[in-house]
């Protein structure tokens, strides 16, 4: 009797038992809509014109007419080498041409004089002849010693060197009392526009093939090249405020490196961008038309790859493996493991396990919810 007291009093001290609510979480519907295809390279700002000034004539520099890392406008001086020697040349040449002109006049004279007497068979026609042919001589000499003319004033004036494209000029490689030679050609300084700028960077022949496929496939729709955004980031993280576009790609793939050659260009007003600086170009390379996008905070990793957390149609949650593309604006694209109205997981994450059920409800994706 006493026993059966004690456990009747046992049982009735127990506590009942409870079940837990079904954890809520927060999900996205993935859908199928258009998606801008953006990629990411690296590149290297070049100038768009570059030009390197070297002598055009031999000479001693006598003064530098420049201050260096200014800019420049086109024809303005640079340098001054010494014109003694090159205008000696021009006045040697000008007194052989007028000695030459002098030639000319008693040629042409011998053969207007000439003309008469062989008319009046006076003299030969082969003495005529041979005037004739002293006068087209005399001619040929002027001629000749023009041009020669006109070679030491060309010569005379790339004693002044004068900026061959508007734009910076650089340091100057040489200094007043140096010699510079035509022959060597030496160079005296780099002058390059900036404004605008072109970007150079390159994509391998893998990501190219891929990319026919999926045109071809109608995957990918890309526009005309020259209606190619281009977006740069900067080094220190900042998004250089001015859009480009591309205006070259390269057909052939280089054999060295297995990549093809792609050209942006820039407007560079402040001249911010500067040859051999580094940057990120992201190029807006067409539209997806079927794209799957899932927010960023979505996706786990592990060293077997990314996978997903999703909502089956009971309400039970499941893993899924996918194979992601390219992250644009906080969003992964994904390209297998996902079709379009299945319910992924955002939020609440960490509050779930694979076979448990859960109460889903939309994704504040703009709160900063626990994920």
């Amino acid at each position: 009797m006493l026993v059966t007291t004690l456990t009747v009093a046992a049982c009735s001290d127990e506590a009942p038992t409870l079940t837990r609510p079904a954890p809520e979480v927060g999900i996205v519907v993935a859908e199928k809509a258009p998606a801008v295809n953006v990629v990411e390279f690296p590149g290297r700002v070049q100038a768009v014109r570059t030009a390197e000034v070297r002598a055009r004539v031999n000479g001693i520099v006598e003064r530098r007419l420049y201050e260096e890392g200014v800019d420049v406008v086109e024809g303005q001086k640079l340098f001054q080498i010494d014109p003694r020697e090159l205008r000696a040349i021009l006045n040697a040449v000008n007194a052989t041409l007028a000695r030459a002109e002098a030639t000319v006049a008693n040629a042409e004279q011998d053969v207007d004089r000439f003309k008469g007497l062989v008319a009046d068979r006076a003299i030969s026609e082969q003495e005529f002849d041979a005037a004739v042919a002293r006068l087209r001589t005399a001619q040929a000499d002027v001629a000749q010693v023009k041009a020669q003319r006109e070679s030491a004033e060309l010569n005379l004036g790339f004693a002044t060197v004068t900026a061959p494209i508007a734009g910076r000029a650089g340091r100057a490689q040489v200094t007043e009392g140096a010699l510079v030679s035509a022959s060597a050609a030496t160079l005296m300084t780099t002058i390059e526009q900036v404004d605008p700028v072109y970007v150079n960077f390159s994509r391998s022949s893998a990501d190219m093939l891929r990319t026919r496929r999926e045109i071809t496939q109608g995957t990918l729709e890309v526009p005309e090249l020259q209606r190619i955004n281009v977006r740069l980031v900067l080094e220190d993280g900042s998004e250089y405020e001015h859009t480009g576009h591309l205006n070259f790609l390269s057909l052939s793939i280089d054999q060295d490196t297995g990549t093809a050659a792609i050209r942006a260009e820039f407007p560079n007003p402040d001249q911010s961008l500067v040859p051999g600086q580094f940057v990120r170009a992201r190029i807006g390379a067409g539209v997806r038309p079927d794209a799957i996008l899932i927010p960023q905070r979505a996706v786990q990793f592990a060293p077997q790859g990314a996978s997903v957390m999703l909502v089956n149609p009971e309400n039970v949650v499941e893993a899924r493996n996918v194979v992601l593309g390219n992250l644009t604006e906080g969003a992964w694209r994904v390209t297998e493991g996902l079709s379009g109205g299945e319910r992924v997981i955002v939020t609440g994450l960490q509050k779930i396990a694979v076979g448990q059920t859960v109460v889903p409800t939309p994704a504040n994706l703009t709160a900063d919810s626990p994920q």
